[in-house]
């Protein structure tokens, strides 16, 4: 088969363009970084691009929060590597370098920068020990890398999202204030799917159940109870149904745990950075 010259010249100029631009070293200093201007022009990008996913304060809707990625110990260039390549296994996936200029990625980086938590103290526990808290107390509602329950959120790439303060209050219990349960009927306004909420329902039978929403559309919900089963539920057939924004994590103040078993427990949970090396 004879295959035209032009044709395999741009299949040989394809190939080799591939091959400049994934050997690229990036920058580990972002010029954009104390540019005014350039933060402005990042925060414009963000809100048209990533907004959608990780909100519009950057604090995280249906992708992880950014407001904490130094305060966990990321760079600038990490984070570059992150949005270029993307993170296999979730939503996030490489940005479009034709419609993205690398200068439009370093300015949502500068932007990033300009309201992100400050660098917290790095602990100093025993992650072993800290591991073994985390299977005992943790593992029941928390993932990390495809073993643990549902109820809560993956924590396989905690490290990289999260600061140690975070972290901390979370536990803890110093949380924000809560925003009031909001109370549905069938039939209602649709209830908006909040992260990981407490949600309760009762069907006309007088069947109660609680735990968090895992899917809904406009006819049937399914709860992921709190044994982890996944139940169904025909709309037609609820008496009530109840989101609340608090969370289903218990508070686990010194009584329960001590100073020292937290500073383990923390001290493992910032060694969860997923698989992905470009995203150190």
């Amino acid at each position: 088969m004879h295959i035209p010259k032009r044709f395999l010249e741009v299949i040989i100029l394809g190939a080799a363009w591939a091959s400049i631009s994934g050997a690229q070293d990036v920058p580990s200093i972002n010029e954009f970084a104390d540019d005014p201007e350039a933060i402005r022009t990042g925060m414009g990008v963000y809100r048209l691009r990533c907004a959608d996913c990780h909100g519009t304060d950057a604090r995280g809707v249906r992708a992880p929060g950014l407001t904490e990625l130094w305060a966990s110990g990321r760079t600038d260039e990490g984070i570059f590597r992150t949005i270029t390549q993307g993170v296999p296994g979730t939503i996030m996936r490489p940005i479009d370098r034709i419609r993205t200029r690398d200068s439009e990625i370093w300015q949502v980086i500068a932007y990033l920068r300009s309201i992100s938590a400050p660098t917290t103290t790095h602990p100093t526990g025993n992650a072993g020990r800290g591991e073994e808290i985390f299977q005992g107390s943790c593992s029941i509602c928390h993932q990390v890398n495809s073993v643990g329950g549902r109820l809560g959120p993956d924590l396989s790439r905690i490290g990289i999202s999260r600061s140690v303060n975070s972290l901390t209050s979370r536990i803890r219990g110093e949380r924000e204030m809560h925003i009031m349960p909001t109370r549905t009927t069938v039939g209602g306004a649709m209830v908006i799917d909040k992260n990981f909420a407490q949600t309760s329902l009762m069907t006309d039978s007088g069947e109660g159940m609680q735990g968090v929403k895992n899917n809904e559309d406009m006819f049937s919900i399914q709860l992921i109870d709190m044994a982890g089963r996944i139940q169904g539920f025909d709309k037609e057939n609820l008496e009530m149904l109840e989101v609340s924004t608090e969370s289903l994590m218990p508070v686990f103040g010194p009584e329960i745990l001590s100073d020292t078993d937290l500073e383990d427990l923390l001290t493992y949970l910032v060694t969860l950075r997923g698989h992905n090396a470009a995203v150190e």
